[in-house]
Order: structure tokens, then C-alpha cells, then sequence
């Protein structure tokens, strides 16, 4: 039995929105403002890490148009750079940053929910746990189910963020002259050029996710034209909210009194519904990391999958459930980690030592577009627009990101990439030989989605 096509360009646009946007949304901008100290600046930076994000979205598009397939970049860096490089990007995600990101977005939820609803350490966890467990249990019983309510959550999350930039310029409760000077940069702010490394970081986090989303292509009907419109669509809808949100935000808070993120979700919530701003904006901030645990639980079980699939995992994983056509052992795998994890409790300091390498494995996925391109693969009736200066462009800002990230934390860098290298032995020892026996059916593929 295998993953059926389902899902329409509106229901994978709004996988991507929902995975993106989420909490960073809230905080981010008050970390770049207070570093940049410029309505100018933290323009540029919304704007370059956007076209950077876009960029990105267009040559996974491509991508997923070539291999329309359940794997996302597990399937591009297999079919780039061979098996071995493909299974340390799965050991990588399986590992450490899939229950990882799935850990801290469950805690995150929990913890605004304990803003509205006081909870005991124990109690949050729990609600961290029911959050994973619930959402995973929703994305087993089917991907259209999940895939409708992701529609849902993300029409009440960019209805939310309009509502609040609709209530901030018709009751006139900001004041515009917070954008004054507009380019200069405020007293207390860090000076140029070492303000724009941590808003290039920040806001690149904030974008972060875009790319998990091709992993559903072997579920998307007509993938070579659904997948780089949703992509392209998503991303650019992304940085117009981005952009948006954040305007609104300077407009609500004058730059000098931003101190923390929390303080400044705090501080425009509360001009905008009073005393009650903590509490409703606590709640919009659920909805929007809820909607991001889902997408995340909806695509990245796609890539154990794939492996399973491939022979370089448990063959038991890439059972496809026989009533709801989900791979549901894989998604309950993630939710099971990420549970773990939350219960542990140690997860966050351990995911920062995986960020380097994440960087890495995306900037390596768009570069195998070059080499799948000399080695002459079948037309897959979609090609990146502007080839090759819009990968080009995409893979120079990744090298920038990389050169900050290990200026910032040499040795997390080191960790991580070490710790993915420890990968290799177990390829070469547990599942090389099982993969040369194993019929590689996500080798053959039809750019029109026919196959698989």
C-alpha cells in the first residue's frame, strides 16, 4: 500500500504559512528592533531574509517538480549526492531536530497556555505531551483531516495578525512618529554592521520551516505545478505578514522601550485590548504554535518513511496504515521522541548544537540542483526562474548564515556537524547491505506525480 495524492495547492499553501509562522512571529521582531535600533534596517533585513527565503522556495520547487516523492530533502540529496549524504540528513532530522522542534513547540504552547491557565512544572508538561500525542493522533487519521484543519488554523492565525493591525491604525492607538528617524539609528542600539548578524539569524529562525513542507509531495496532486506555486505563494505571503506585523508592532511600541520579546508581545497587546492584552494575545499565540506542531507532525514523519522505503531504516516504519492511507507508524515514531523529550526536559540546549548543521543540509539540498541539472534528469516541467542566479543568490546568503552561526558558537558547530558524522558508521555498518537488497521504488518517479 502506498501514500495516495490529496492535497490541492490551497491546502499545501496553507501548510506552508502554518509551518512558518508561528511563534518567532512575536518575538523576533523585538530582538532585531532593539539590536538594529531603525525602522530601516529591520525593513532591510524582513526584506533580504525574504527574497533569501523565496529564492530558496523556488529551487525546492524545482525539486519537488523533479522527484515528486514523500521525502523532501531526504529524496533531493539522495538523488544529488548519493545514499550516504541522504542518510545523514535522515539520521540528522530522526534523531535530534525532528522531536526536537516538536519538543520546544509543544512546550511553547503549553507555556501560553499556563499564561491564561496557571499549571505546575508537572501539569505543563503534561499539556506539552497531550498537545504532541492529540496532533499526532490527528495526522494519523488522515491527511486530508489534517491538511483541513491546518486550513482552519491558518485562516485564524493571518485573520488574527490582520485583526490586529486593522484595531491598531482604525482606533489610531500607536503614534507614527516611532518611525522617526526612520533610517538612523536609535541611542543604545548596536552599530552597524554587527547589528545586521543577529536580525539576519533572527529573522532567517522566523522563516525557518518552508522547506519541510516538500516532503509532503508524494501526497500532493500534480506536484511539478502544486508544490513551487504553493512554495512560492506561502513564502512571499509569509514576509508580507512579517512585514506587516512588525510595522505594526513599532507602531504600537516606540523602539527605546523595547527590552525582551515577551515585553514587547506584553506591551502591544496591552494598547491594544487593555488588560485583557496578555491573556488574547496568549491566545492567538496558541493557535499560531498549534498550527505549526501540526505541519511539522504532518510532514517531517515523511522522511523515516522514505528511508524505510529506501532499506537505510526499519522496514516496519514505511507501513502505510491500511484505513487511513497515513504512514502512521512514522508519525507516532516522532511523537514518541518528542514526548520523550519533553518529559526529559533537555532538549533545547541539545537542538542548538543541530542549527549549523540544518543551515548546512539546506544550503547542500538547493546546491544538488546544479549537479541534477549537468546530469541531464528528464524535463520535470517546471524549472527555478532566474537559474543560475537565484540558487546562486540563495547558497551566498547560506554561507553568510553559516560564517555568523559558527563565529557566534565554534564549538556547538563542531558538536553537531561531529555528531551527524558519527552517522556514517552506522550507515556503512547496519544498513548498507540491507539497502542493496531493498527495491529502491522512490528511485523511479513522474514528474507528473503518477508514480509512487
Amino acid at each position: 500500500m502506498q501514500l495516495t495524492r490529496q492535497l490541492g495547492l490551497g491546502s499545501v499553501t496553507a501548510l506552508v504559512i502554518g509551518e512558518v509562522i508561528g511563534v518567532g512571529i512575536f518575538l523576533t521582531p523585538a530582538n532585531m528592533a532593539r539590536s538594529l535600533g531603525s525602522p530601516f534596517w529591520l525593513l532591510v533585513v524582513w526584506l533580504v531574509m525574504g527574497g533569501m527565503a523565496l529564492s530558496g522556495a523556488l529551487c525546492y520547487g524545482e525539486l519537488a517538480a523533479r522527484f515528486p516523492e514523500a521525502g523532501g530533502g531526504y529524496v533531493y540529496l539522495r538523488r544529488a549526492f548519493g545514499p550516504a549524504v541522504a542518510f545523514l540528513y535522515g539520521w540528522k532530522c530522526l534523531l535530534v531536530m525532528d522531536p526536537g522542534i516538536t519538543a520546544a513547540l509543544a512546550v511553547g504552547v503549553a507555556s501560553y497556555v499556563a499564561y491564561v491557565v496557571p499549571l505546575s512544572a508537572v501539569e505543563l508538561k503534561l499539556v506539552a505531551v497531550g498537545a504532541i500525542l492529540t496532533l499526532a493522533m490527528v495526522s494519523m487519521a488522515g491527511l486530508r483531516l489534517g491538511a483541513g484543519l491546518m486550513q482552519w488554523l491558518t485562516a485564524f492565525k493571518l485573520g488574527a495578525l490582520g485583526l490586529i493591525a486593522l484595531l491598531a491604525l482604525v482606533l489610531r492607538l500607536g503614534d507614527w512618529s516611532h518611525f522617526v528617524p526612520f533610517i538612523a539609528q536609535r541611542p543604545g542600539s548596536d552599530p552597524l554592521p554587527g547589528a545586521l548578524a543577529p536580525g539576519l539569524v533572527g529573522a532567517f529562525f522566523a522563516f525557518g520551516g518552508w522547506w519541510e513542507i516538500a516532503k509532503l509531495a508524494g501526497e500532493a496532486r500534480d506536484p511539478a505545478r502544486t508544490l513551487p506555486r504553493a512554495l512560492a505563494i506561502g513564502v512571499t505571503a509569509v514576509t508580507a505578514v512579517y512585514l506587516l506585523t512588525s510595522a505594526v508592532f513599532v507602531y504600537l511600541v516606540p523602539l527605546e522601550r523595547v527590552t525582551s520579546g515577551e515585553a514587547f508581545a506584553a506591551q502591544a497587546g496591552e494598547t491594544l485590548f487593555g488588560r485583557a492584552g496578555g491573556q488574547t494575545f496568549a491566545g492567538i499565540v496558541i493557535v499560531a504554535v498549534t498550527g505549526s506542531l501540526l505541519a511539522l507532525l504532518l510532514a517531517l514523519p515523511r522522511v523515516y518513511y522514505a528511508m524505510a522505503r529506501n532499506g537505510v531504516f526499519f522496514k516496519t516504519v514505511a507501513a502505510i496504515h491500511p484505513r487511513f492511507g497515513t504512514p502512521a507508524r512514522a508519525i507516532a515514531l516522532q511523537a514518541g521522541l518528542a514526548s520523550l523529550l519533553v518529559l526529559l526536559g533537555t532538549f533545547n540546549q541539545i537542538l542548538s548544537y543541530f542549527v549549523f548543521i540544518t543551515v548546512l543540509f539546506v544550503g547542500l539540498t538547493v546546491a544538488g540542483l546544479f549537479r541534477l541539472r549537468r546530469g541531464g534528469a528528464v524535463d520535470p516541467g517546471y524549472r527555478t526562474p532566474g537559474y543560475p542566479v537565484t540558487p546562486g543568490i540563495f547558497l551566498l546568503l547560506v554561507l553568510l548564515l553559516l560564517f555568523l552561526l559558527a563565529g557566534h558558537n565554534p564549538t556547538q558547530a563542531a558538536l553537531g556537524a561531529g555528531v551527524v558524522a558519527l552517522g556514517l558508521p552506522v550507515y556503512f555498518f547496519a544498513f548498507r547491505r540491507l539497502e542493496e537488497r531493498t527495491p529502491h521504488d522512490l528511485d523511479s518517479y513522474d514528474p507528473a506525480g503518477r508514480s509512487g
